[in-house]
């Protein structure tokens, strides 16, 4: 048989597939992952105490909730459809699963950095003035990156002025530490830690550019609409770890800080530096406000200029990105959303 009527029938076959698979039962069990910061320790906590277990068993569904190591394979797994969702930041949401092709729903906004990122100096280095030549060390592309990017916006510099060295999360509190390495940008705890070191300052961190960094639980889109029980279920199960968190509750904090490998009073001072929205109410207003599709914009920009939207993209409104009420970029190719729908249910106690 000629090679292209092969493939028509093999087209066919899977036509075929496809439709019967539409009709099929919704997916039942999910898979969800997170890595270690202090506004996704939540997800452990929630996981440990039965809280998702509970919540996915009143929607008549299965919920695994699971720790990676590394942030950066976290997302390729996300991406590649190992996990049906998993915990990111906005703008790595826009840059890897989004310019993937992989359309991703922001389910919950949970907080944003207010100083939990951070760029320090050691030795002569005080301001980010002496960024001026260094080798700096960061997780390449990621909000590291973008948090850099805003700093030397802020003084006057570019990044042709300094070198980046592209450093795992894992290995950025172990690389400062060595006498070679003198400016790294890096996220709580590593920023805790390193800012901690003899002969350290930081020089700029995130409130200096607060609600530009978000966290975010980002679940697949499709999958969220063919069972949305799924966001019924983390939505709820999300904020009863925040009612315990708001009225501190010292034992769950405390089991919050010994999964993220420190003490109560190391993992408080991380919060005080996370603008938790510890309400659905809090979270829907942050959802709903005109700032996010402006910072959205922002973060597309940079995207687009170190080439994070994929090859084809010809400009940062490559990516389309939906708000409640509104969207930005390419509406014929929107990948990323942010959902307010199960914000509002539970604002409304309807979960």
């Amino acid at each position: 048989m000629h090679p292209r009527r092969l493939l028509g029938v093999f087209t066919l076959c899977l036509a075929a597939l496809w439709g019967a698979s539409a009709h099929a039962a919704p997916k039942t069990s999910f898979n969800i992952c997170w890595t270690i910061y202090a506004g996704w320790m939540p997800w452990d906590y929630a996981q440990a105490r039965g809280i998702v277990a509970k919540w996915a068993k009143k929607y008549g569904i299965a919920i695994q909730v699971t720790q990676l190591n590394d942030y950066v394979e976290s997302l390729n797994q996300y991406t590649a459809g190992q996990f049906d969702g998993c915990t990111m930041t906005n703008m790595d949401a826009l840059t890897v699963p989004a310019a993937g092709g992989v359309d991703s729903t922001a389910l919950i906004a949970g907080s944003y950095s207010n100083g939990n990122d951070g760029i320090v100096l050691k030795g002569a280095g005080k301001t980010l003035k002496d960024l001026k030549g260094q080798n700096v060390h960061l997780v390449q592309f990621s909000v590291s990156h973008y948090l850099l990017a805003r700093g030397l916006d802020a003084a006057g510099l570019r990044e042709r002025d300094l070198k980046v060295v592209n450093t795992s999360d894992a290995d950025i509190a172990g690389a400062f530490a060595t006498p070679k390495v003198q400016a790294v940008v890096t996220w709580n705890p590593q920023l805790a830690t390193v800012a901690a070191t003899p002969g350290a300052t930081k020089v700029f961190d995130s409130s200096q550019v607060p609600g530009e960094i978000i966290d975010l639980l980002v679940v697949n889109t499709a999958t969220l609409k063919d069972n949305p029980a799924l966001g019924k279920a983390l939505t709820g199960a999300w904020y009863e770890v925040m009612a315990t968190m708001q009225a501190r509750d010292s034992a769950a904090l405390t089991q919050m800080a010994k999964a993220s490998g420190t003490t109560l009073a190391n993992y408080q001072a991380q919060l005080a530096t996370t603008a938790m929205l510890y309400t659905p109410a809090e979270a829907l207003a942050f959802v709903t406000s005109p700032k996010l599709p402006e910072t959205m914009k922002k973060v597309a920009q940079f995207s687009f200029d170190k080439g994070l939207l994929g090859q084809g993209a010809r400009s940062a409104d490559a990516i389309g990105v939906g708000f409640p009420g509104s969207a930005n970029g390419n509406a014929k190719n929107t990948k990323l959303r942010f959902d307010a729908s199960y914000l509002q249910l539970a604002v409304d106690g309807k979960l």
